[in-house]
């Protein structure tokens, strides 16, 4: 089969053939019809710090997919060839307090599908049966290639109660727009969303936010009192792992504010952690997404009419795979996917 690979330790990747994967008896074989771009292959197709410690070639990439089943493991029998799914890309021990205990996505021995195992930018993937998850008709192929990454989005928008909150979120790439669009369909009242990508920030306006600011002309206290915000905002979305981000985030959260961390600085960074005290605010980090809790609620916000589809700007044929990388680089796109259909 085709498979897009990181063949060697150096940047860039090839489109080469690669032996279709077997398929054991509790796994299920897909055939890939489109795969979103993520910034973490974007960091390996860079070869960059990180991919050169997390990544062994030569390893097929990719982790976002949409694809039809065409055959099962002798003990599978919740999924048969012809149904449409994705997959969730962590697998987990299955055995590790975390595990049995049902919070999966807290599973420290966590292996991730085109990192350190073969992904999902091929013709074919073969996961477990228990990674799958079956796709409600109504929705359409492409939203349902960028399921990952909008779990991302979900799970930090719906860790906090956001009904009638004030919403604050910095970082307008792709899952901060989805975010955005989260948490207006779960009742928040004013969502502000704050970036230096002009580009970006253009397309976070199509999910009805309340308000964007480019941090580099405005600051976000300012747009408080233009709201009329008495005191802060109740919940803050970090998306962007930017230090003067993160460190505005803390100094215009409401007494009791609570921060979701979802964005992935390339530094430490330090903070005024009086800030945190005093404020009695609350940090929690995000990465993943629940199993399958948040699969559930993407996919009933979906049925109850939130449209993500704006975010996907980009689509091409998996055979210009370098036209997509370069594409979803350059900052200005939001989800760029990739046809596996054509020859």
């Amino acid at each position: 089969m085709r498979a897009l690979v990181k063949a060697a330790a150096a940047p860039g990747l090839e489109l080469r053939e690669v032996p279709v994967p077997e398929v054991g008896i509790n796994d299920v074989l897909v055939r890939v019809t489109m795969t979103g771009i993520c910034g973490t292959d974007l960091h390996i197709h860079d070869w960059d710090e990180w991919a050169q410690g997390a990544v062994t070639p030569p390893l097929t990439i990719g982790h976002e997919f949409v694809g039809e089943v065409v055959e099962v493991g002798e003990n599978v029998n919740d999924f048969v060839p012809g149904d449409r799914v994705s997959g969730e890309g962590h697998l987990v021990c299955g055995r590790c307090r975390n595990c049995m205990a049902g919070r999966r996505h807290l599973c420290a021995a966590t292996e991730s599908i085109g990192v350190t195992r073969p992904g999902a930018f091929a013709e074919y993937i073969a996961l477990p049966m228990t990674n799958l998850w079956h796709h409600d008709d109504g929705i359409p192929d492409e939203v349902a290639a960028i399921f990952d990454p909008f779990g991302n989005a979900v799970h930090a928008a719906l860790c906090f109660r956001v009904l009638g909150e004030d919403v604050l979120i910095t970082g307008a790439g792709p899952i901060g727009q989805m975010a955005a669009a989260v948490v207006r369909h779960a009742g928040a009242r004013h969502v502000v969303v704050t970036d230096v990508n002009p580009q970006r920030l253009d397309q976070a306006k199509a999910f009805g936010v309340t308000r964007t600011v480019d941090v580099t002309r405005e600051r976000i206290a300012d747009v408080q009192a233009e709201l009329g915000m008495a005191e802060g905002f109740d919940v803050a979305l970090e998306m962007s792992g930017d230090e003067a981000a993160l460190i505005e985030a803390l100094e215009n959260m409401a007494h009791g504010g609570r921060i979701a961390l979802l964005g992935i600085p390339t530094e430490r960074i330090a903070i005024d952690w009086t800030t945190v005290v005093f404020n009695m605010l609350t940090l929690r980090g995000i990465f993943g997404r629940e199993m399958y809790e948040t699969w559930y609620a993407m996919t009933v916000m979906l049925q109850s009419g939130l449209d993500i589809s704006p975010v996907i700007t980009h689509r091409f044929p998996h055979t210009d795979f370098e036209e997509a990388f370069a594409t979803a680089g350059d900052g200005r796109a939001g989800k760029v996917l990739l046809d596996w259909t054509t020859s």
